[in-house]
């Protein structure tokens, strides 16, 4: 139950529908909202100074074509709707969008019952252009790579997100609606029809909330007392990266993935050409001290301290401790990066690579101690949550926000 509204003061505002969070997700919902029902007065707070400060600025800009997720999911489905509204809205608005293709490629025998399991789940999602080769079409296609055989989706992009989020937020205000940086949400109550968004800039009288909170997505759905065993918590994985030299860049075309292990999210080091002209190789997946840490030393008690006694993530650690040190010690081991990234280009050098940029996942997590896998929305009358929006959410930013806009019209009531 949503608890009842304090007196500290009278509220600084009003709107019909409070969005909470300024990354992409948020806005593009803000954005579907108003297309729909351009007379909602809308207010979007965001608690950082900028907005896309989190997952949308620290991703690698991959436009993802939608081979890793179970057909009918969720994923599935929004990652294809949403890839081709994404381009259609970049090219409208002059935002680049480099269809440079990826390539999945099993390096040897022991790989293969994964890649054809990979392989029928994206023919499953139906990915345009997918095409199975082998070695010698893997070396056409990126001269400097290896394997025995690859699956090559040459629709998979790449393009700047934040860009995008901007852009979002332009169309956004030029809408009616209000953008709010530097106002975290603290409290949600209810009071009588209307809701009372507390926030560190006073109070927000609404109607509705849409919670798009990313890495504080379980602390925002608390505020509105939806806990317990059926809503998952968010641990945070950080992700570290190393750019590629000048020199090296000529060694990667595109994007060179591994094939990835199932029975996780997380997709394995890999090459990623950006837009900016830049190469990455990574991330890997480590457990992160801090929620918005994206330093090795960034820590914060609370959120260890909550990561650590919570009984899924003590499952999960149980489960997957041979996995998890491995990828400690080769996040902080450059020679056992460099020998990972050399499996798929050879002649990759260590003195190519320069540590950095890093990410952090909000990853959710069940009370029994499996990662959620699939975008999960929830929420009551008054209130929808964004409970778990990883990657490929930024590609389905516009589908995602188109559904949760049609959730909200139909819910609320708009």
């Amino acid at each position: 139950m949503i608890g009842s509204a304090g007196g500290q003061g009278g509220p600084v505002g009003r709107a019909d529908v409070a969005i909470i969070g300024g990354g992409i997700v948020g806005l593009a919902t803000a954005l579907k909202l108003l297309e729909q029902r351009p007379d909602l007065r809308v207010a979007l707070i965001e608690k950082e100074p900028e907005l896309a400060a989190h997952q949308t600025g620290h991703n690698s800009g991959v436009v993802h074509a939608g081979l890793y997720y179970t057909p009918g999911s969720l994923k599935a489905k929004l990652c294809h709707e949403g890839k081709v509204e994404l381009e259609a809205y970049c090219e409208a608005k002059g935002i680049a969008v480099e269809r440079c293709g990826k390539l999945v490629v099993a390096l040897d025998e022991s790989e293969l019952p994964r890649f054809n399991a990979l392989k029928e789940r994206a023919m499953a999602n139906s990915v345009p252009g997918l095409e199975e080769v082998g070695p010698e079409r893997i070396h056409e296609i990126e001269p400097h790579a290896r394997g025995i055989r690859a699956l090559w989706s040459p629709g998979t992009g790449i393009t700047d997100y934040t860009q995008i989020a901007q852009a979002y937020a332009s169309d956004v205000r030029a809408m009616g609606a209000t953008i709010e940086t530097s106002r975290a949400a603290t409290s949600i109550t209810e009071r009588g029809a209307e809701l009372v968004v507390g926030t560190s800039k006073g109070d927000l009288v609404v109607r509705k909330v849409i919670a798009c909170a990313g890495l504080q997505a379980d602390r925002v759905s608390a505020m509105t007392g939806e806990t317990g065993k059926d809503v998952p918590v968010i641990v945070p994985f950080r992700g570290d990266y190393y750019t590629l030299t000048p020199d090296a860049r000529s060694l990667v075309k595109g994007l060179i993935y591994p094939v990835n292990d199932p029975r996780f999210p997380f997709l394995g080091i890999h090459l990623t050409k950006r837009i900016d002209g830049n190469v990455l190789a990574g991330p890997n997946a480590v457990l992160a001290f801090k929620r918005e840490g994206y330093r090795r030393r960034d820590l914060s008690l609370r959120d260890l301290g909550e990561t650590l006694t919570y009984p899924g993530f003590l499952r999960l650690a149980r489960t997957f401790w041979r996995m998890g040190a491995f990828e400690m010690w080769r996040d902080w081991s450059k020679r056992a990066f460099l020998a990972e990234c050399q499996r798929y280009v050879p002649e990759l050098r260590g003195d190519q690579l320069v540590f950095g940029p890093s990410g952090v996942r909000a990853q959710a997590l069940t009370r029994d101690g499996a990662l959620v896998d699939d975008f999960q929305l929830g929420g009551s009358d008054k209130v929808l949550h964004v409970r778990n929006a990883p990657s490929p959410a930024a590609t389905s930013s516009l589908a995602i926000g188109r559904k949760l806009s049609d959730e909200a019209i139909a819910r609320f009531g708009l």
